[in-house]
Parts: structure tokens; sequence; C-alpha cells
């Protein structure tokens, strides 16, 4: 699956950002030739090294794909002669022992990079990934990464953890395997859990290649998180039950706040108390998949409950208010109006009721011919109503199968026409539409009963405002080559602002923007300017 993925990334990279691509690609083509000479000269020396202090090693070299340069020069906002494991060799051996002997003949080689050497072998990932990675300065000043590994790492690293048993006898299960094994069923408990595919690939991500903090438990035990982690997390990491009855926690002796983030080597404890439940709060707050999710479930069993409660409540007010008694009904017409509504069951229909998908008349109406109403129309918003709360401006988003519900664009990301969206009922406000990319989609969509299915409708709305965020160098000039961009374009320009330090400097712009494609082709021309380094769309957290 890596494999694969290297080459659609690649091949993808090409195609969406073309200019990004070919910048990235004359930088590697430009010293290639003397890349791949000193890799062979470095493998060369390592062969060398390696007989002299008996360590048997296999020895591989590579230069880091194009799309993994651009992400990095991307995040980090630097050059490529800064990107450390640009050039990498991998030193494969046959036990623990060796791959730390490896290191330390590395290390006496070439001076190691401050903070660049990482222990996967003492520690490793969640995933089980094992290895010993450092940056050294290798011959002629040039900066290379090194990493050390066991054959059998090395299977499990290119392979997955599924490659174990391709290369074992048949044996009982070995604590490693045991370790495995937990891997395996906790992607399976994710999955059950969440509803949304592209959910759970983005959590399992966080899984993959977190940025690693190591803390223990009062009695030692390691607990692996990834950066800016919170006692939240550590509490889910310890046992479910300890996380939904988190109340603090003390941190080396002394007591934090829930949203401080964990420092390798910290002892945690974490204080407890019966009865207490999680609050929808902390999904700001946490970083780890497992905590994400177990909130997210638990918030979603409770609020549905009371959605059901709440909706049949409202179903029994309208009864009476028509002199209808519900108890009389038989079982078989609530099958059907839930049905018809497209529910499974009935309690779906009471927690849709609940949420204000639809309105208690309507589906009373349909229940019994006694009660008058249109059924299956969803209840009307008038222009007034919609005029008072400043959303007539978006009639041109409506919910799919309806007319007349209340929608309105959330102001976090402000979505512009043409880009994926996605509907949430809110409770009171109506349905609050989001870009599918949005930051905020991913801890607002925990529900499903909740999500609804928008389109955008209608005629063309005028001007949508965008913020976007532009990384360039500090040149005088660049300012005004941007604005001219901007005008060439055909857009307004409603805020501006420029901040320099250290060489580099980060434009905000507002703009009037018609579409989402005239947001790409904005974009586009901005990051064709000399100097400019990257742009990005801002939106809320």
């Amino acid at each position: 699956m890596w494999k694969n993925s290297d080459k659609i990334e690649n091949q993808a990279f090409r195609y969406l950002e073309p200019d990004a691509n070919e910048e990235v690609t004359k930088a590697v083509e430009r010293r290639r030739k003397v890349s791949e000479d000193f890799l062979k000269e470095v493998c060369a020396m390592v062969e060398g090294k390696m007989k002299e202090h008996s360590i048997p090693t296999r020895i591989e070299g590579r230069i880091k794909r194009l799309y993994s340069i651009w992400q990095k020069l991307k995040r980090q906002h630097i050059t490529i002669e800064q990107v450390y494991d640009l050039l990498a060799i991998r030193i494969l051996t046959d036990n623990v022992r060796n791959c730390y002997a490896a290191l330390g003949v590395i290390h006496n080689t070439w001076r190691p990079v401050p903070g660049r050497i990482k222990d996967f072998i003492a520690i490793p990932r969640p995933n089980l990934y094992q290895s010993l990675h450092t940056s050294v300065i290798g011959p002629h000043g040039q900066p290379f990464e090194v990493q050390i590994r066991t054959e059998e790492m090395h299977r499990v690293a290119e392979q997955g953890i599924a490659a174990h048993w391709k290369y074992k006898d048949k044996h009982p299960l070995a604590q490693q395997d045991e370790e495995r094994f937990a891997w395996l069923r906790h992607l399976v408990e994710w999955q059950q859990e969440m509803r949304d595919p592209g959910e759970f690939f983005s959590t399992l991500r966080v899984d993959l290649y977190p940025q690693e903090v190591y803390t223990f438990t009062p009695k030692g035990k390691v607990i692996v998180l990834p950066r800016d982690a919170t006692p939240i997390d550590f509490a889910y990491a310890i046992h479910t039950e300890v996380g939904h009855r988190c109340v603090g926690a003390k941190l080396n002796g002394r007591i934090v706040p829930l949203k401080y983030h964990l420092k390798n080597g910290d002892i945690v404890e974490i204080v407890t108390q019966v009865n207490h439940t999680p609050s929808r709060d902390w999904l700001s707050l946490v970083k780890t998949s497992r905590a994400r999710n177990k909130i997210k479930h638990w918030i979603n069993v409770a609020q549905r409950q009371r959605a059901v409660e709440i909706g049949r409540k409202l179903l029994e007010k309208e009864a009476r208010r028509f002199g209808v008694s519900l108890k009389k009904l038989p079982e078989e017409d609530y099958q059907r109006v839930s049905r018809d509504y497209g529910c499974s069951q009935v309690d779906d229909l009471y927690a849709d009721l609940g949420y204000g998908k639809f309105a208690a008349r309507q589906v009373l109406a349909k229940l019994t011919p006694s009660v008058p109403g249109e059924p299956g129309k969803a209840p009307g918003i008038s222009g007034t109503l919609k005029r008072v709360l400043g959303l007539d401006r978006d009639a041109a988003i409506q919910v799919h199968g309806y007319d007349d519900l209340l929608v309105y664009r959330a102001k976090c990301c402000n979505p512009i026409r043409g880009e994926p969206i996605a509907g949430y009922v809110t409770r009171g406000k109506g349905i609050a539409v989001h870009s599918k990319s949005c930051p905020n989609v991913q801890n607002l969509m925990y529900d499903a009963d909740r999500r609804i299915n928008v389109e955008w409708a209608g005629p063309k709305y005028s001007l949508y405002p965008v913020k976007l965020t532009l990384q360039t160098e500090d040149r005088q000039g660049l300012l005004a080559e941007v604005t001219s961009v901007i005008s060439n374009v055909r857009s307004n320009i409603q805020n501006i602002e420029a901040r320099t330090g250290e060489n580099k400097a980060c434009i905000d712009v507002t703009l009037d923007i018609v579409d989402v494609e005239h947001l790409r082709q904005i974009m586009s021309s901005l990051r064709k300017i000399d100097g400019v380094y990257d742009v990005e769309r801002v939106m809320q957290v």
C-alpha cells in the first residue's frame, strides 16, 4: 500500500501542483549527479567501518521523493538546502545489539545533528514501527539521514505488521505478537465506531505518523502520545473509563489544567470522579484518535438518547392538540412512517424529530388522516424570519429534497459556490453549512443523525469574502506584485496586512471571490510570483 501511495502521490503532485513540482524537480535534478556520487561514497565508507567492527550489515541509499520534499518545504518554510533527510542511507543488521553498535560507529565517524536522534526500537511507534533514526553531517559538509534496524523490523516497516507471520514458524504467540494483535484490535474498534470512511483514515494517520511524546504513569509504564497531547489523551490511553471520569491531572506531583500539553519525561497521574462524563469541549483539546473516538461515541449515544426523548415528547404534545391517542395507533403505522422518512427504526424517527429535521405535525399527519397538514412537506420558514436572521442571502444553498428549510453558511469556513459542502442540524438555528475541508467539520459531524445532505442551487450568489495567507520572501516590490495579480484576475481586496522578519514575510489578504474556480485561479496566479513560497486559504478553528 505504501509503494502504491508513493506512486499515486508523486503522479498527483505533477498535475495538481505543476509549478511546485517543476521547481522541486529542477532543484533535485541539479543535485542528482552529486547526490548519487555522495551516496555511493557514504555507503562504501559505512560498509568499511562496519566490517572493521565485525557488524554484519546490508546498506541501502535513497534520495527523498519529490512530494515529500515539497511537503517539508511547505510545512517548515525552509529551503531545500535545509532538508536534512534529502539524502538517506538505511543500515540493516541481524539483531538489536548490533543496531546500537552501528549507531555508535556512525556517530564516531560523523558529527550528529542535535535533536535529530530518535530511538523507535526502545519505544516503538503505536503501529509497532521500530528503527533508529539520526542525522549527521557527512563528508564535504553534506547532511544526511541514517536509519538503522534489523531485517525483521525492516519487513514490518515495508510490508506491515502481518509480514511477521510470513517468516515465522507456528509457535505460541510471544509478547510482541500480542502487541501486534492489540493494535489490529484498535483498528477494528475505530472502524466499527466511525461511520465515515474519510474520518477513519484521517484519525488512522494520526497514529501512523505521530510526533511522539514519551510520558510515564506513576508506576513507570511508558505511554507514547502525539506531540501536544493533553492529560485527557493520557487518561484514554490508560482506559476508556479513566478517560470518561477524568476531572483533573497531576504532573510530576503538581496539578495542571486538562489543556496542558504533555512533554517528554512527564509523570502523569489522572484524577477521576465517579459519575463524571466527557465534555464536548474536549474534542478541541485531544490529539489521539483513541480519545477523540471514545468522546465522540459517548456524546453520540448520550445526545441521541436525549433527542429520542425530546422527539417523543414533541409528538405526544402535538397529538394532544388534535385529540389523538398515540397509544391506540398500531405499531405497523409507526414502522410505515419511519420508513417513509428513511428511518430503519421508530427511535430513529424520534431522534430526527428531536434534532429538528422534521416537524411533529407533519409526522402526525402521516400517522393519522384526521390531522390536517401536508404530509411529506417540510415546515416552511417565512421570508420575513429569514431576513431578520440575515439568512436570505444563502438561498443559493438548499437541503437536498426540501425547498424551505432554514439554511445558513457557517462563519468559520464561509463555503463558496462550487466546493464540496456538508450540512449540520443545529438546535434552533437551522442547517449550518460547512465546507468539507473546514477544520471544524470533523468535530461537528460526530453524530451521523445530525448530518444532512445540502447542495448548491439557484442563481449564482455575487461575492464571497475569503481570507488567504501568503508565505513569501521579504523583498522590495513584492506586495505591489501581489495586489497587481489580484487585480488582474478581477477580484476586489477587502483588507490586506503584511508582517516581516528574518528575511521572510507573511501577507494576510481578504478578497471577494465568485466561486471555487475563481479562488483556484487567484491562488495559482499568486504562487507563480517569484518569492512566494506558499498560499493557503484561512479557516477559523
